[in-house]
C-alpha cells in the first residue's frame, strides 16, 4: 500500500529482456535503501513493483508483459526518470490517498493551461473508466496522488503546484504523453458493490 506521496525521483540505470520479461534497474539515490529489502514493493511511475535485487544506491525488479502492455513502463529507456515511493509502514504518514500500485489504465494529456503558479493539466481516459472519477475526489498519475478539478465525458483535469512539477516527473510530461491511472480504490469498491446488489 502506497500514499502517492513521491520520495523521490529515480533513473532507469539499465533495461534487461529476461526470457520475454524485462528486468528494470533504477537509482534510487533519493530513497533510503537501507529501509528497502528483497521482496519489497517499491511504487514506481505508480506501479507496485517487487524488489529482486539491491545495489548500494538502486535496485532492479522484474516487469512482466502484462505490466509493460498495460502500463507506460514498457516505453521507459535508460535515463527515464521515475516517481518512487516505498511501500507505507506502521506509523508513516498518510499524505495523500490509499494507492495500490495496480494500475487501471493509461490515459493521455491532452492539455496543459498555465494556471497562476501552477499548471491545469487535462487527460483522457478509457470512456469505461470515466464513472470512477469525480470532482473532488482523488486520482493517481504516474504514482502521485492528486485531487480531480473536474470531469467531463473522458476527460478530467487536474493543478499541478511548483513543488509537484519539480520533484515528480509530472513537470516534464508533453502534450499527448501517456501516464499510469489507478482510480480512487474506494470508487472501485463502492461500484462493485452498487452493481451486485
Amino acid at each position: 500500500m502506497f500514499t502517492g506521496i513521491i520520495l523521490a525521483k529515480g533513473r532507469v540505470t539499465s533495461l534487461a529482456e529476461r526470457d520475454g520479461d524485462l528486468e528494470l534497474g533504477v537509482d534510487a539515490a533519493g530513497l533510503d535503501m537501507a529501509r528497502i529489502a528483497i521482496g519489497d514493493s517499491v511504487c514506481v511511475q505508480g506501479v507496485c513493483l517487487t524488489v529482486t535485487r539491491k545495489q548500494d544506491t538502486g535496485f532492479y525488479a522484474d516487469v512482466s508483459r502484462e505490466t509493460m502492455a498495460k502500463t507506460t513502463l514498457g516505453n521507459l529507456q535508460v535515463g527515464s526518470n521515475v516517481n518512487l515511493e516505498p511501500s507505507l509502514r506502521a506509523g508513516d504518514p498518510l499524505g495523500g490517498h490509499m494507492v495500490s500500485g495496480h494500475v487501471d489504465a493509461v490515459g493521455n494529456l491532452k492539455r496543459i493551461d498555465p494556471d497562476a503558479r501552477s499548471w491545469r493539466l487535462e487527460f483522457e481516459l478509457p470512456p469505461t473508466l470515466s464513472r470512477f472519477v469525480a470532482a473532488k475526489g482523488s486520482i493517481c498519475l504516474n504514482g502521485v496522488s492528486l485531487t480531480v478539478n473536474k470531469v467531463e465525458g473522458a476527460r478530467f483535469d487536474v493543478n499541478i503546484i511548483p513543488h509537484t512539477q519539480a520533484v515528480t516527473t509530472l513537470g516534464e510530461l508533453r502534450i499527448g504523453d501517456g501516464v499510469n491511472v489507478e482510480i480512487d480504490v474506494v470508487a472501485r469498491y463502492l461500484d462493485r458493490l452498487t452493481r451486485s446488489g
